[in-house]
């Protein structure tokens, strides 16, 4: 056991009192007496106990982060870029995964207070709105993902919709017509998968080709293999698509596989859009294009909003605007701390639907008609 300030004041000859003011660096000790303090606390190699002063603070400096799958490379660089952003607030993250369960998730929603935790960062995969709002107030909450909460909880996402409409847009700029849809989840709560779906059937419809159900393939998962059964699926069908639009990068990779194995040739058979940018996804043969969400945006502003939502609870003055305020759209109907954050995202365009004669250079295909599509697609 350490030595505590009732040992080290006894070693220097003074009042714990005066032990604590030097421990906190306050200026009104003696110098005299500061340095025989500092020397105690040398020798009996004194460290403060954090916890415990958290505590005292109303505070631990632990955060929770709860995601559905850790070893998810989406979710795996997200945390990355969360501890970095935690750490620069002087919170620990601590990750726990639900694999989508609604139960855990509910269990580790409504349980994470009693653990000591000052705030949660969420990604629901099983929870519904109604689950989510009853628990609104249990402890200081920040959602990620596309998971409604109608404006009860603060919320950092990316247009899905309007994302998935230039991925699919950016195929058909390349002549395609046949594009099929991998990734459709109509088993979970979360809408990721329906607003994906959503802004791929937008492009079609801005470019005058009718969705087809039977290239809208659902998955149990948006795992690798679940996108190499879909593509296979789609490649024993009676439409054989000219391109695929994946819901995450991980199924476009398991799709890439099928399509090779099938003897197709990707992009020229066969064009690939995945959605995520995780960096399997750079460096393999083709490269993937791929929809690019703001990862390091995403983690900033979900700190953020915690650090300004702890700060309010503190001192009930209610919210605290963001510095930029260009990125926050208030929820009409929610209370003025709570937020709904959109983060920016991008194309990149790379050998799956470009080829190799073109370098990847994030921009889209076919300059004019992208732009003109895209109008049509978000007015």
């Amino acid at each position: 056991m350490g030595a505590s300030l009732k040992d080290v004041a006894a070693r220097a000859g003074v009042s714990v009192r005066t032990v604590s003011n030097v421990v906190n660096d306050f200026p009104l000790v003696a110098p005299e007496t500061r340095r025989r303090v500092q020397i105690a606390l040398e020798e009996l190699r004194y460290r403060p106990n954090v916890a415990a002063r958290r505590l005292r603070a109303g505070r631990s400096g632990l955060i929770g982060l709860v995601i559905p799958e850790i070893d998810s490379p989406y979710f795996g660089e997200l945390a990355s870029l969360l501890v970095q952003a935690a750490q620069e607030h002087g919170w620990t993250l601590l990750v726990d995964q639900t694999n989508g369960d609604p139960e855990h998730e509910r269990r580790l929603l409504e349980g994470m207070p009693g653990q000591l935790v000052d705030g949660l960062i969420m990604s629901p995969w099983g929870l519904s709105p109604v689950d989510l709002r009853r628990n609104a107030d249990a402890v200081p909450l920040v959602l990620l993902g596309e998971q409604d909460a109608a404006g009860l909880i603060d919320h950092v996402s990316v247009n899905s919709v309007l994302a998935a409409a230039e991925a699919t847009a950016h195929l058909i700029g390349f002549g395609r017509r046949r594009i099929a849809a991998i990734g459709v989840q109509p088993h979970l709560a979360n809408g990721t998968a329906e607003q994906r779906l959503t802004g791929y059937r937008q492009a079609l419809r801005a470019a005058g080709i009718p969705h087809d159900p039977a290239l809208e393939v659902p998955v149990t998962t948006l795992h690798r293999d679940e996108g190499a059964r879909a593509m296979r699926r789609l490649l024993d069908g009676d439409r054989v698509p000219d391109a695929v639009f994946c819901f995450s990068d991980q199924l476009a990779l398991g799709a890439l596989r099928a399509a090779l194995e099938h003897g197709l040739s990707v992009p020229r058979d066969l064009a690939v859009c995945g959605f995520d940018d995780i960096e399997d996804g750079r460096y393999v043969t083709p490269s993937l294009t791929t929809v690019a969400p703001n990862k390091a945006e995403i983690a900033r502003q979900a700190l953020v909003c915690l650090a300004d939502r702890l700060e309010a609870r503190r001192s009930a003055h209610g919210s605290v605007d963001l510095d930029d305020a260009g990125m926050v759209a208030r929820v009409e109907g929610s209370s003025p701390s709570t937020r709904r954050i959109v983060a920016s995202h991008r194309l990149v365009v790379r050998e799956s639907t470009a080829g190799r004669a073109r370098k990847s250079t994030g921009n889209h295909p076919a300059g004019s008609d992208f732009a003109i599509l895209t109008r049509r697609i978000v007015r």
